[in-house]
């Protein structure tokens, strides 16, 4: 009786009450953001993941002017159903150098977090240019226009000293080779191909739309669709799981 003798006077006293509530917000809020000023990273980094290319970046920045993240997602949700359709649930890391990032609450198509590689560069440029001829059922609109515009990209080095200045861990010599390093990832005999897979590990290397006369705004959309998803080991992370 007296604990709730104590409680009556917050639910008869208005000014109390308030006073009671901003009080319990404020060590609340203390507690959440006094760590952010001592942690150097609240992310942690895990094995694999790198900047994007240059040729990757150029694709994402279509990617996003296109519209694309209004119907399709790029988090895969911790939950049964989302895991068996899509793959391992999204982690953290893998958007450390995504400005903006592409997580989404709804979506008129699959989630795209795992996407790369799970389809051939034929069919992604069927499905770009023509959606319904390899999926009779979507309501996507085609985009033919990307493989008939030239990828403008002397200034790549810019967008890359861009995302430098944010906090995307680009080095000097990414930034200064970053016109010759997306032209050397659609090419795999180019004389850069070394020192290019030198500064991008794992990055694919091969002219992405089919046609190797001209650098096209599908080439790069292209590269940077096969790379979601193939940057990080998920088996270490199954396994761990499944041994749980």
């Amino acid at each position: 009786m007296k604990l709730l003798d104590k409680h009556a006077i917050f639910e008869k006293n208005s000014i109390i009450l308030v006073i009671g509530i901003l009080i319990t917000v404020a060590i609340g809020g203390l507690i959440e953001i006094v760590p952010l000023f001592y942690l150097e990273n609240t992310i942690e980094k895990v094995s694999g993941m790198r900047p994007y290319t240059p040729l990757e970046l150029a694709g994402r920045n279509i990617y996003v002017r296109e519209g694309c993240y209004n119907c399709h997602s790029q988090m895969i949700r911790a939950t049964r159903d989302e895991v068996e359709r899509y793959g391992h649930y999204s982690l953290a890391a893998e958007s450390m150098y995504d400005h903006p990032f592409q997580w989404g609450s709804k979506r008129n198509g699959p989630d795209l977090a795992r996407v790369g590689n799970k389809y051939s560069d034929e069919w992604h440029r069927e499905h770009l240019i023509k959606p319904s001829s390899v999926v009779p059922e979507t309501i996507m609109p085609g985009y033919p226009f990307l493989a008939e515009t030239e990828l403008k990209y002397s200034l790549i080095d810019q967008d890359l000293k861009v995302n430098q200045m944010i906090g995307v861990p680009y080095t000097d010599d990414q930034i200064k080779f970053a016109v010759a390093d997306l032209e050397a990832q659609l090419d795999e005999d180019s004389d850069d191909y070394d020192a290019f897979m030198e500064r991008y590990p794992s990055a694919q290397v091969r002219d992405f739309d089919g046609n190797r006369s001209e650098v096209t705004e599908l080439d790069a959309l292209i590269a940077y669709l096969q790379m979601l998803g193939t940057l990080v080991d998920f088996t270490i992370y199954n396994e761990l799981e499944n041994n749980r």
